[in-house]
C-alpha cells in the first residue's frame, strides 16, 4: 500500500507542477524515478521514452505507467497514471468552470510568456541528460546528429514532414545496419564445452 501512495504522489506532483506536457516532464521523471528512488536505471527511462514516444498517448503518462508497472504490477501502472493525469484534469476543469476567457487575463497571459521559457530549457536539459549518458558508440551519435539536423531544417524552412517519420527513418538505418553486419557472435557451443 505504501508503494502505491508514493506513486500516486510522486507523479501527481509531477503532473501538477510540469507545464509544458510529455517533453518537459521528462526531466522531472528522470530526477524523482531514476535519480532520487531507483525505481528504475537511466537505460529503461531512454528505453520507456523512446517507446512511450512512438506508442498511441502522451509520453509522460505512458512513462508513469511503465514506472507503476515494474513497481506494484497493474495497480501500481494504474495507481501512477492516475496521479500523472488527475493534476491536469482538475486544473482544466476548475479553469474552464470560472474563467471563460483565461489567457486573456493580462496577469495570466505574462505568466505563460515565461512559463514557455521554462518548458524550453526543461526539454534542452532532458535532452542534455539523455545524451550525456547515451552509449558512446559511433552510429547512436551519427543518428542522432542527422536527426537534430534534419529536424532543425524542418523547422527553419516549415517543411511538413512528421517526427514519428523520422523516428521509423532512424530505425531502419538502425536496423539495416544490425542486419548488414549481422548479429553479433555469441560464444561457440565447442568453446563453451571446452572450458
Amino acid at each position: 500500500m505504501n508503494i502505491l501512495l508514493e506513486l500516486f504522489l510522486t507523479f501527481a506532483k509531477i503532473g501538477l507542477f510540469t507545464f509544458g506536457g510529455g517533453y518537459a516532464m521528462i526531466a522531472m521523471i528522470e530526477n524523482n524515478c531514476v535519480e532520487r528512488k531507483k525505481w528504475i536505471t537511466h537505460d529503461e527511462m531512454m528505453n520507456v521514452t523512446v517507446i512511450a514516444e512512438s506508442t498511441p498517448g502522451p509520453i509522460a503518462i505512458n512513462c508513469a505507467t511503465f514506472v507503476g508497472f515494474k513497481q506494484a504490477g497493474f495497480m501500481g501502472s494504474l495507481i501512477a497514471t492516475i496521479g500523472m493525469v488527475l493534476p491536469s484534469f482538475l486544473v482544466i476543469f476548475l479553469i474552464s468552470m470560472f474563467l471563460d476567457n483565461f489567457l486573456e487575463i493580462t496577469f495570466i497571459a505574462h505568466a505563460f510568456k515565461g512559463v514557455k521559457v521554462a518548458v524550453g530549457v526543461l526539454i534542452l536539459d532532458a535532452a542534455v541528460t539523455m545524451i550525456k549518458k547515451m552509449h558512446k558508440k559511433i552510429l547512436p551519435r551519427i543518428i542522432m546528429i542527422c536527426s537534430a539536423v534534419i529536424m532543425l531544417m524542418i523547422n527553419l524552412f516549415s517543411l511538413k514532414f512528421s517526427s514519428i517519420s523520422l523516428m521509423l527513418v532512424a530505425a531502419a538505418v538502425s536496423l539495416s545496419i544490425f542486419i548488414m553486419k549481422g548479429a553479433p557472435d555469441g560464444p561457440k557451443p565447442g568453446k563453451e564445452a571446452s572450458k
